[in-house]
């Protein structure tokens, strides 16, 4: 009996201490990712103060400056993954795009700073007529630093955040590290993602030797060779390095946390955290942007919002419905300029955009008026010129309508239910829109493993438009439209110059964002809209100014209004000419081409 509670004391005693020394290997994992992230950043604010005294020294040269500062932007890439994961706010003033934010809902204004507006003053040529605002700006860096350094101070990193930062970055790489999103002029892009990837190669090393599975570090070595061999911006192949390199590492960041039991909190964000790649038929949560879970989608409100959908019972005059301008049969837009106003012949101010994958979008109309499918459907239905309908008197009809009863207690079940909630048809369109999230075209079986869904036009085509014609700096993959990856939180708006008509070389008068936030660098801003299925959904721009691709195509080729002439002194898009071939363009609309969703998919709830 005493050899047998002494093995039992043994037994618990081992026990414990493999509990201890697992937890206690854990914490110091953590601690060391947290000590190498806090003396990148000291290294970072090194390199940045190095850079503030040669710009104060008279006799330092262009090429030392030039030299310093893209030194820094190799000492930033390697903490990036933490930076953007953990303090966002701090690394968009780091580095974020050099143009004026608008913080809601205050309407406060924020000038350009960090790495991207210092290029401009040291790229192609330093500007010595700007020194003391360069100056300013590598102060505002040290200010950034100092943020970075308060925050890894104060909070300690944990094993599911690292993991999920450390693939978020891998996809932030794909997207935008490698299209030159966040260095236009330097276009050192491989050689910043090589340094980006080899600071993952660290942090991920500390997992990867538990899990005693060496792949996940081989192909890190791999990808991280092959952007050190192809170094050149326009030759680059990106659709290679994405799904022979990029895709196996996300997955299997993946497999290791599962093989690991790492687990953490669940966020309803867009990108699912449990993608092992961009391009999962199931990557993207389609109630993300939903108001709340209660509105999530159902196979009964999708029926509900359906029928609603093509239903004219919601306009004042009974003789328009959503589908009348969002045909199905024409990717869910009418392939006119512009629609008319409801019972008139004179013209609505805007072009229909299609409805495919809208519910990917955290912002909606061309001027971002509105955060939610249910606000969106709400307005249209309420607008004196598109439906003029009354709510109120709607949903009396519905209720009285014995199917449509049926339907909305079906839909949105409550034992005491004796009328239909405003709210509740909003949301059965809405989610009947969201069952249209439809990433199915022969791009993402190309990018799923299927080698013979592109030819090798397309795939040129790819490469371009992530590349050398800079598409992708706006239209961001994999959704192609203006949702910043990796997170999908942010839409962006530019001003790109869009023409009055197709030969006339003056603005179209539409302030677009400006008529919703009356701030200067808001005139003529629209919302980036998707490029998937754009080979079916003529005409373009939110005017319908042009009639096909070609037009578009020549039109960003010349370098938007600007590059045609207009004046217009807040341009974002950049107005130098892209010097794109006639072969080139040709081979970017083949690749948009590709972009088409299978339609026959568009009744099925993707949850």
């Amino acid at each position: 009996m005493k050899k047998l509670v002494f093995i039992l004391i043994l037994f618990i005693a081992t026990v414990g201490n493999t509990i201890i020394f697992c937890k206690q290997k854990t914490v110091n994992r953590e601690r060391e990712i947290e000590q190498t992230v806090q003396a990148q950043i000291d290294s970072f604010s090194v390199i940045c103060t190095k850079l503030q005294s040669a710009v104060t020294n008279i006799t330092s040269s262009d090429g030392e400056l030039q030299k310093l500062f893209l030194t820094a932007r190799l000492a930033y890439k390697k903490f990036e993954w933490a930076s953007e994961y953990f303090v966002p706010e701090t690394s968009g003033l780091v580095n974020g795009p050099p143009v004026e934010e608008v913080e809601m809902p205050d309407l406060r204004i924020i000038q350009p700073s960090g790495l991207q507006v210092i290029e401009g003053f040291l790229f192609p040529v330093y500007d010595s007529s700007r020194k003391k605002e360069l100056i300013a700006q590598l102060f505002l860096l040290q200010s950034d630093c100092e943020n970075y350094r308060s925050f890894f101070n104060l909070n300690n990193l944990h094993d599911p955040q690292v993991l999920d930062g450390v693939k978020l970055e891998v996809f932030r790489i794909m997207t935008l590290g490698i299209s030159g999103f966040d260095n236009p002029v330097t276009l050192k892009s491989m050689q910043e993602s090589a340094v980006g990837l080899e600071s993952l190669e660290k942090v991920l090393g500390f997992y990867i030797e538990e899990s005693g599975n060496p792949k996940l570090k081989q192909d890190l070595g791999k990808a991280i060779s092959y952007l050190k061999i192809h170094t050149d911006f326009n030759s680059f192949n990106r659709i290679e390095f994405i799904t022979d390199y990029c895709n196996p590492i996300t997955a299997e960041i993946t497999d290791l946390q599962e093989s690991l039991k790492i687990n953490g909190f669940k966020y309803n964000r867009l990108l699912n955290q449990d993608a092992k790649t961009l391009f999962d038929s199931n990557a993207f949560n389609v109630n993300a942007y939903a108001p709340d879970h209660s509105s999530f989608i159902s196979n009964e409100k999708i029926a509900l919002g359906k029928l609603l959908f093509s239903d004219p019972v919601l306009s004042g005059s009974g003789t328009r419905s959503c589908q009348s301008c969002h045909q199905p049969e024409k990717a869910f837009t009418d392939g006119l300029a512009k629609n008319t106003i409801i019972g008139k012949t004179e013209l609505l101010g805007r072009n229909t955009p299609t409805l495919i994958n809208a519910a990917l979008q955290p912002a909606l109309f061309y001027d971002l008026r509105v955060n939610s499918l249910e606000e969106q459907s709400h307005s249209v239905v309420q607008s004196e010129k598109e439906m003029h309908g009354s709510m109120s008197l709607s949903v009396k009809r519905l209720w009285n309508d014995k199917k449509y009863r049926q339907m909305f207690l079906a839909a949105f079940p409550n034992e005491d239910k004796n009328s239909i909630d405003t709210f509740e048809v909003m949301n059965a369109i809405g989610s009947y829109i969201r069952s249209l999230v439809l990433l199915n075209s022969r791009f993402d079986y190309y990018m799923r493993g299927d080698t013979t869904a592109l030819d090798a036009n397309e795939i040129n085509g790819f490469n371009l438009f992530m590349g050398k014609a800079k598409c992708a700096t706006c239209h961001f993959m994999p959704l192609f439209n203006g949702t910043l990856p990796p997170a999908f939180q942010k839409m962006e708006a530019e001003v790109i110059g869009v023409p009055e008509t197709i030969s006339a070389q003056i603005i179209d008068p539409d302030m677009g964002r400006y008529n919703i936030i009356h701030v200067e660098s808001f005139r003529h801003a629209f919302k980036i809209p998707t490029v998937r299925n754009a080979a079916r959904t003529a005409p373009y721009m939110h005017n319908g100014v042009f009639n096909n691709l070609d037009q578009v195509l020549d039109f960003y080729n010349k370098g938007g209004g600007t590059g045609a002439g207009i004046k217009i002194e807040n341009q974002t898009l950049p107005f130098d000419k892209l010097d794109l071939t006639e072969k080139e363009r040709k081979d970017i609309i083949e690749f948009i081409g590709s972009l088409d969703s299978k339609m026959n998919d568009s009744s099925s709830a993707k949850k």
